[in-house]
C-alpha cells in the first residue's frame, strides 16, 4: 500500500501498463489569483494552508458548517462519471493553479486510488493533542462531559453530577445528527421506541425469531 499512497499524492498512475506516468488531466487557462487572499493562503511542505474563513465560538451554526466542511468526504460520487471509452472522469470542484479542471483515470487505477483513501482498521481518524488529548490531566476542564483519565484528573475538578456524566451524546443521537436517522421514534406509530431486550448470541436470536414466527406488532427487533 505504500506504493499506492505514493502514486496517489503525486498524481501518477498506480496500476496497469502505464504505471508511474502522470495521470491524464484536462486543463484550461489558469485562473487569476485573488489579490484579497494573497495574505491568507500559503503552501508549505506540500500542504496548502488557508486562513480566509473565520468562525467565532458564538455563532454555532456557522461553526457547525465549517466543521462539516472539514469532515466532508474526499470523493464526491455525484461528480464521478464514465467516458465513452470506459474511463473514469472526475471534474474538480475548484480549478487548480495550473488550470486543471478534470482528472481522467483508468477504472483499475481509480480503484487503486480509492483503496489508498481507506484507513487502516482500528485506527482513530480524529486525534486530539494538548488539553483535548485522551490522557491529558486537563481534559476534564475543557470537555463538556468533564471526563478525564488518570489520578490527577480527580484533583482538578469537582465530582461529576448525573447531568455532567450524561453530557456526551449517545450513539443514537449522533446517528440522528450526522445521518438524519432517528431510531428512537417508531416510523409507523410515531411513538417512542424502547429496548425490551438485547440478544446478541446467534443461538438466542434464532430461538427468539422462531418463537415470534414473524408476528411482530408492537416491537421491532434489531439483529446485529
Amino acid at each position: 500500500m505504500e506504493q499506492r499512497f505514493g502514486h496517489s499524492i503525486t498524481y501518477r498512475i498506480a496500476m496497469g501498463p502505464h504505471q508511474g506516468r502522470k495521470v491524464f488531466t484536462l486543463q484550461t487557462v489558469p485562473p487569476r489569483a485573488d489579490p484579497n487572499e494573497a495574505g491568507q493562503a500559503a503552501k508549505v511542505a506540500s500542504f496548502s494552508w488557508h486562513a480566509g474563513v473565520v468562525a467565532e465560538p458564538h455563532p454555532r451554526d456557522k461553526l457547525e458548517r465549517l466543521c462539516r466542511y472539514i469532515r466532508r468526504l474526499a470523493v464526491s460520487e455525484q461528480r464521478l462519471a464514465l467516458t465513452a471509452n470506459g474511463k473514469v472522469r472526475y471534474p474538480l470542484k475548484t480549478l487548480y493553479r495550473d488550470g486543471t479542471t478534470h482528472v481522467i483515470l483508468e477504472p483499475l487505477d481509480c480503484i487503486a486510488r480509492l483503496a489508498a483513501l481507506v484507513s487502516k482498521p482500528r485506527l482513530n481518524l480524529t486525534r486530539f493533542a494538548g488539553g483535548f488529548a485522551p490522557n491529558s490531566q486537563h481534559r476534564a476542564l475543557v470537555t463538556p462531559a468533564k471526563r478525564a483519565k488518570g489520578k490527577k484528573a480527580g484533583r482538578l475538578v469537582e465530582p461529576q453530577s448525573v447531568v455532567e456524566r450524561r453530557a456526551a451524546m449517545t450513539w443514537a443521537q449522533r446517528l440522528k445528527r450526522v445521518f438524519n436517522i432517528d431510531i428512537e421514534t417508531c416510523e409507523h406509530r410515531s411513538g417512542q421506541v424502547k429496548v425490551s431486550a438485547s440478544i446478541e448470541a446467534p443461538v438466542g436470536i434464532k430461538k427468539s425469531l422462531e418463537h415470534l414466527k414473524g408476528e411482530i406488532q408492537d416491537s421491532e427487533i434489531i439483529v446485529r
